[in-house]
């Protein structure tokens, strides 16, 4: 090949095109419109939600109040109850104090009637007691018949005396024992040296005691001192002072 036909090659030195994409710069420079749309969206929601709380407590806030009104109405409701409970306590100690009182007054008065109606039948068969004591030391039975009634009545006697003592009934024994006002009756005195001053001697009429209560006293004889025996002589030394005192004649 000649060197005409070699086609000289030409460089091109151009300078280089750089082609800057500015997509993404311009992207982000122009606001995206749904991305505002969000951020409102969001306030707004936000707002909702805070409000949405605000509602929330201010419900607690009032079920709070409520449940604290509720608890101090059954705190007051509580106190009344109790208050009722401490005051019924009180009558029921009151009334079972009147009731023991009133038991222990019936009972009392109770065996005061039955003692007093014993009292009175017993004051009755006093004197029968005593025709059968005074039958037994006076009747002297001679004869077989005679012996067989008196038999029969003193049987009669002991049967009565049994059930005295069965009721609760005792016959004084005075005899030897020193005088008691309380119990005995004191019908004569005598005079002896053979017992004590103020001792009683014999019981004329026996007496009776129901358990602690006398139903008859005793009638007895005392003993009492015997008076010194004055002489004829000490009686003419007695009066002889008193002669001479006289003026003579």
């Amino acid at each position: 090949m000649s060197e005409e036909q070699k086609t000289p090659e030409i460089v091109s030195e151009s300078p280089e095109v750089i082609i800057t994409d500015n997509t993404s710069d311009t992207t982000e420079s122009i606001p995206n419109p749904e991305e505002s749309i969000d951020t409102a969206n969001l306030s707004e929601q936000t707002s909702s939600i805070e409000d949405r709380e605000e509602e929330v407590s201010s419900e607690q806030e009032e079920i709070f109040a409520a449940f604290q009104q509720e608890n101090a109405n059954l705190k007051k409701l509580l106190d009344e109850k109790s208050g009722q409970v401490d005051l019924t306590k009180a009558q029921y100690a009151r009334l079972a104090a009147d009731f023991d009182n009133f038991r222990r007054r019936t009972t009392k008065e109770k065996e005061n009637l039955e003692l007093q109606a014993k009292k009175d039948v017993i004051s009755l068969l006093l004197p029968v007691v005593d025709n059968f004591e005074r039958a037994r030391t006076q009747l002297k039975p001679e004869s077989e018949g005679e012996k067989a009634i008196h038999s029969s009545y003193q049987g009669v006697y002991k049967t009565l005396v049994e059930c005295l003592k069965k009721m609760g009934v005792s016959a004084m024994r005075p005899e030897g024992k020193e005088f008691d006002p309380n119990f005995h009756e004191a019908m004569l005195r005598e005079q002896t040296d053979e017992y004590a001053e103020g001792t009683v001697i014999e019981q004329l009429m026996r007496g009776y005691i129901l358990g602690d209560t006398i139903l008859r006293h005793a009638m007895v004889k005392v003993a009492v001192p015997q008076e010194p025996v004055i002489t004829s002589e000490e009686k003419n030394i007695e009066e002889e002072p008193q002669e001479n005192n006289n003026p003579s004649s």
